[in-house]
Formats: C-alpha cells, sequence, structure tokens
C-alpha cells in the first residue's frame, strides 16, 4: 500500500510547497488542452522529446498514464510583489521544474518506473537533444508536460482536492508523479 504521508513529506522536502494524492481515474484527456501545445506559446512545440509532435498522439499518453493507478500532485507557490511580478513568476517555474527533477530522482530508486508530468516541458538536459536530431539521453527520466497529455490543469486539482489558484497575489505551478 502507497504511504502517502511519507510522500507527501518527501515531496515537501524535495522543496515543493504542497502536495496531494492523485487518482489517476479523475485525469481527463482533452484534445483542446493538447491542441493548444501547436500555438506553440510556451515555446517547446516541435523543439522536445517532452512535448508533440514527439511524444506522440494524445491516445499514445493517455494509454502511457492510464497504466499507472495512484500518484501525487505537486506545487510550488510563491508569492508575488504584484500581478506583474514577471521575477517571480519566471523563477516559481524554474523552481517547479528543479524541484520535480531532484524529487523524481529521490523517488526513483522506491519507484523505478515512475512517471513525471510537470508544468511545461522536461528541463534535465539544459539542451534537448531533439534539437540536434538525437535521441533522448534518458527516455526513462523524461518528464513531460500535464498540458501536453490533454490534461486540465485546474481540473485535475478540483478533482483531486488540491488547490489551484491561490489568489492573484500568488503564483502556482503544479505537476505530478504517476507511481505503479
Amino acid at each position: 500500500m502507497l504511504d502517502y504521508d511519507d510522500l507527501i513529506k518527501r515531496a515537501l522536502d524535495s522543496g515543493f510547497t504542497n502536495a496531494g494524492p492523485l487518482d489517476v481515474a479523475t485525469l481527463e484527456f482533452m484534445p483542446q488542452v493538447r491542441d493548444m501545445c501547436a500555438s506553440d506559446r510556451c515555446r517547446s512545440y516541435n523543439k522536445s522529446w517532452a512535448c508533440p509532435p514527439a511524444i506522440g498522439t494524445l491516445e499514445e499518453m493517455r494509454d502511457k498514464v492510464t497504466k499507472y493507478s495512484k500518484g501525487l500532485l505537486v506545487q510550488t507557490v510563491k508569492k508575488l510583489n504584484s500581478t506583474f511580478d514577471w521575477k517571480t513568476m519566471e523563477q516559481t517555474g524554474k523552481d517547479q521544474a528543479a524541484n520535480l527533477l531532484t524529487f523524481c530522482d529521490n523517488l526513483s530508486e522506491d519507484f523505478p518506473n515512475l512517471l513525471a508530468l510537470g508544468a511545461g516541458t522536461c528541463t534535465r538536459c539544459a539542451r534537448c537533444t531533439f534539437l540536434d536530431g538525437e535521441p533522448c539521453r534518458f527516455p526513462d527520466k523524461l518528464i513531460y508536460s500535464m498540458e501536453a497529455c490533454g490534461l486540465f490543469v485546474s481540473k485535475v486539482c478540483k478533482a483531486n482536492n488540491l488547490a489551484y489558484n491561490y489568489g492573484s497575489d500568488h503564483v502556482a505551478y503544479t505537476g505530478c508523479v504517476l507511481l505503479e
């Protein structure tokens, strides 16, 4: 049986602000969310092994994700100095990505087949080998984007009783780790 109290403690020790159980059965794979990737607002479309089109179809990602039964939602939340505090917003996103890498690396011995989904593309490598036409260096440690999987993050949080919006004076980034 999965010890969520231990997992949450480990998540918080990895730098996250919040963490809570994730029931994979609550995940809804929405084509309209996945379709937003093609607009390339995050500048990762067709530039990373962790984003479309390299990750395959929405159905392929659904099949990959639904092999897992349990998981943990993880968040990094910071207070903003103003609603236009882009520096804190950007740094919080970087902190979330670093926290997720640390957490996954710490869990990998106990959960060698974990699947991580982040707030944006994988940041394990400074430069993704996708850009050079080379295979991924760490395909078993790749961190996929939640949105690239078609997940509407606020709905995932709500369905799993974890806050998503902490008010206009805060920014929050959410990811998850799926476990067998």
